[in-house]
């Protein structure tokens, strides 16, 4: 049940997602709507695993196949295994929205049961095209699952639970990759049974699977009046037009894809890399794997404690620097070893540079962790729940021609003379540059990395009512102004973006103004200063609700230069009826920012008769305490400027 991606309608079978529903994402192991789910697709991806290593393993050593060299087993199976991804995943990715995702898991894991039976008659009768045939039926299995696998989470769990639910998922399907590997290794090394005793765990493994999955609460089809295309190219194409149509859906698709390509060229070249580079055996190549699975695991997990519980991309630029960074170090650490006589686990262990190699590996995976569970967690949140399967669908397209180009080029500079290290350096800074180009194109993720860097490196920052934040639809957030990085903390606080109207004059800032302008902040100028930048800015916020987005306003007009809360003026008025002239009746959330006056980027300091901000830049110190409260939604008629600010004053002390 591995796919090339390891990687809201709530079924009227399951509870309602609460976000509070547990304290940490192991708490979902507790409950229905997620406890079956995690474990059959930890069977699927183990038994996946299992099964292709144990093949590749008796083709490697124990059978002489002259059609089949060693060398080229496990090229083939790779091939094999992924091909149904490129032909079927558009029409698995239609099923999945058509039929009930329930149902769709238990007949996968039926047809798993059926592969198995014919791998397991493979496997007792030494039978390599009957086994082949089963690689690319197993293909086909996690080709179906692929869609379902991330199309069942978003519309079973909270959105606040996502990130969590995610990084569960991908480090129980990197840890089941790596058990299933270790099993199948010395399951078929057994003397005398050991073709037998593959055979016998492979079908226990789907019988397990299929049973778990029993367990599995019914989720409803999304959109079950679809007609089913069932030309495989022509819907190919269809379904990467449809994630086309999210430009940063999309764009997450290939950021996700490139983190395929990057971390297939590592996997791919393990074998050699142990042998050839760091002078070790076979088990010394598993080591590797094993410190590989579990920095994925590690940093899988590590999202949802960074991200308080929300989806949160600003790790997706802190993923891509690790990668960058640790993979340009394991060039480094390993270019010039010294060549000595193949060694086992013991002697590679006892020498220091060899930690450096593995401390490299288990750091850049752990990064990659934290880059591709986020993005995962965007595209769930953010694809309409209609047709988000056959955007995983486009998903799976795209993160299996990313493998193939990266098995292609890797083997080019091979060829061209590269060395494996040179390799590692090679993909290092073209993941640098690649994802400097993604966050300028979709300039959301680096906004929220240094959103999410300044309420954690620079304050500590606590958000109390955040739950009032909606999480879909219209609203406008109305929040008292003390500094320069009102808004930037704004961001952390809000698990979707943001869309700010500001003072023009805040566009001259160095530095903070190139952000706000990234992050389509809409500028406003006195009506009596420029009144075509006045009505302007109203227009375009009222853009901003006609599209569902979340628009936040400063009320009082300009920053504090007192520290204390200012008259709110009448822009909220004006906003909120112009927002109903057209249909719209969009709640407003009071929100208030507490113990920013005094910091750096507030207007305390003195200059003649004027108040100004970033003079000293750490005259609070670091990690001073900040926080944001939150307060319930107002509807529509009840906003008047002077009530909305009794309720920030009030939130002020709350």
């Amino acid at each position: 049940m591995t796919t090339p991606a390891a990687a809201v309608t709530a079924s009227p079978a399951l509870q309602t997602p609460d976000a509070n529903a547990h304290a940490n994402q192991f708490a979902l192991l507790k409950q229905r709507r997620f406890a079956p789910f995690f474990w059959t697709q930890f069977a699927g991806a183990a038994n996946d695993n299992l099964f292709k290593f144990a093949f590749t393993v008796m083709v490697t050593y124990q059978l002489q196949l002259s059609w089949m060299p060693p060398a080229m087993a496990g090229l083939v199976i790779g091939a094999l295994f992924i091909l149904p991804f490129l032909l079927f995943s558009a029409t698995s990715g239609q099923l999945t929205d058509k039929f009930d995702k329930t149902k769709m898991i238990r007949f996968v894991k039926n047809l798993e049961i059926v592969i198995m039976l014919i791998a397991a008659w493979g496997f007792m009768s030494a039978n390599a095209v009957v086994l082949l045939g089963c690689v690319f039926l197993m293909g086909l299995h996690s080709t179906l699952f692929g869609p379902v696998k991330f199309a069942y989470l978003p519309q079973v769990l909270d959105a606040r639970e996502l990130t969590g639910g995610n990084g569960m998922v991908e480090m129980g399907t990197f840890v089941a990759i790596l058990l299933g590997q270790v099993a199948g290794g010395l399951l078929v090394a057994v003397p005398q049974i050991g073709h037998t005793s593959v055979a016998v765990a492979c079908v226990l493994l789907a019988l397990v699977g299929r049973g778990v999955a029993q367990a599995i609460p019914r989720a409803p089809a999304t959109d079950p009046n679809l007609v089913i295309n069932w030309n495989p190219f022509s819907e190919t194409w269809r379904n990467l037009k449809l994630a086309h149509g999210n430009v940063v859906v999309f764009r997450s698709l290939l950021g996700i894809s490139w983190m395929w390509f990057f971390g297939a060229v590592f996997l791919s070249q393990f074998p050699s890399f142990a042998k050839e580079v760091l002078h070790g055996d076979e088990q010394v190549a598993s080591l590797l794997l094993v410190v590989f699975s579990i920095g994925i695991g590690t940093g899988s997990l590590l999202c949802e404690t960074l991200s308080r519980r929300q989806v949160e991309i600003g790790l997706v630029p802190l993923g891509a620097i690790g990668m960058s960074v640790f993979a340009i170090d394991l060039y480094f650490a390993s270019r010039a070893l010294p060549a000595l006589a193949e060694m086992g686990i013991g002697d590679f262990l006892v020498r220091p540079a060899h930690w450096r190699v593995m401390a490299d590996l288990g750091l850049l995976s752990l990064f990659a962790g934290l880059y591709s569970v986020p993005m995962y967690a965007l595209i769930q949140l953010r694809s309409q729940p209609t047709h988000r399967a056959r955007i995983i669908a486009a998903n799976n397209i795209l993160n299996a021609l990313f493998m193939i180009a990266s098995s292609v080029i890797a083997g080019a500079l091979l060829g061209a003379g590269f060395t494996i290290p040179q390799i590692f350096l090679f993909t290092g800074i073209a993941n640098a540059i690649v994802a400097f180009y993604i966050f300028m194109l979709v300039p959301e993720y680096l906004l929220r990395f240094v959103s999410w860097v300044l309420s954690r490196f620079i304050y500590r920052f606590k958000v109390c009512g955040d739950e009032h934040i909606p999480t879909e639809g219209a609203a406008i957030l109305v929040c008292n102004h003390v500094s320069f990085i009102d808004a930037v903390l704004l961001m952390a606080a809000s698990p979707r973006p943001i869309r700010f109207i500001m003072d023009h004059q805040i566009f001259k800032v160095p530095v903070l103004g190139w952000l706000f302008k990234l992050a389509k902040a809409i500028p406003i100028a006195p009506n009596k200063e420029n009144p075509a930048a006045y009505e302007s800015a109203f227009a375009q916020a009222i853009g901003v609700l006609r599209e569902g987005d979340l628009l936040a306003i400063f009320p009082e007009g300009a920053l504090t230069r007192d520290g204390e809360l200012q008259p709110f003026k009448g822009g909220i008025m004006k906003i909120v009826d112009m927002a109903r002239s057209e249909g719209m009746e969009v709640p407003v959330v009071p929100m208030a920012l507490t113990n920013l006056w005094g910091s750096y980027f507030s207007r305390i300091e003195k200059r003649g008769d004027k108040n100004v901000a970033m003079v000293k830049p750490f005259r609070r110190g670091l990690f001073s305490s900040v926080g944001l409260n939150v307060g319930s939604a107002a509807a529509p008629a009840d906003v008047q400027p002077e009530l909305l600010q009794q309720r920030v004053r009030a939130l002020l002390t709350a």
